[in-house]
């Protein structure tokens, strides 16, 4: 299959949500909204090593753009519908089109946590990877230690299939396990 042209929209939306891949000019406010979070994210999210100068927000949206085209990963921005504020990131991740499956990834602004913008977005994304692109499997994986990011999961049905001992080093340098939690189509 030639995943160049498989027809993949460029955003859709959930009941409070944008949720689309980026675009040139993103950087300003995915700059702003990483600036805010970075405390958040920096515990687990090993590209929040050091704060982003705008120019490198900037360069990584359009880098993401490119690769939502070339359907190589599908970075999604979540945007308040109707608005250019970004409430956070997600989207199909470590992507393999011959089953099809996907891996959802996210994280939530600091001003938006805990108003349930990750679970109807992560809900909407993983109904868009099964209705849509014709998904068999989407996969959501966490750090056993990050208790907020396992909710979601729990919240929206994925079954928890294995933990991944000692899988991963944590941005300190600590070893940690990797919990795996699935849908198949059937589930879907």
């Amino acid at each position: 299959m030639e995943t160049l042209l498989l027809d993949v929209p460029e955003s859709f939306e959930s009941d409070r949500l944008t949720i689309r891949s980026p675009r040139p000019g993103d950087g300003t406010e995915m700059n702003a909204a990483v600036q805010e979070t970075f405390d958040d994210l920096k515990p687990w999210m090993p590209w929040a090593r050091q704060m982003p100068t705008l120019e490198e927000s900037e360069t990584y949206v359009r880098r993401a753009q490119c690769e939502f085209l070339a359907r190589e990963d599908l970075v999604m921005l979540l945007f308040l519908k109707g608005t250019n504020t970004l409430v956070g990131g997600s989207g199909l991740h470590r992507i393999d089109w011959d089953i099809p499956k996907f891996e959802i990834g996210y994280w939530c602004r600091k001003r938006f946590q805990g108003q349930g913008y990750i679970s109807e977005s992560t809900k909407a994304i993983a109904r868009f990877a099964f209705g849509t692109l014709g998904a068999k499997r989407v996969e959501i994986r966490c750090d056993s230690k990050n208790v907020k990011s396992r909710r979601v999961p729990d919240r929206l049905g994925f079954k928890l299939e294995g933990t991944l001992r000692n899988n991963t080093l944590s941005t300190s340098g600590e070893l940690r396990d990797t919990l795996v939690f699935a849908k198949i189509r059937d589930d879907a």
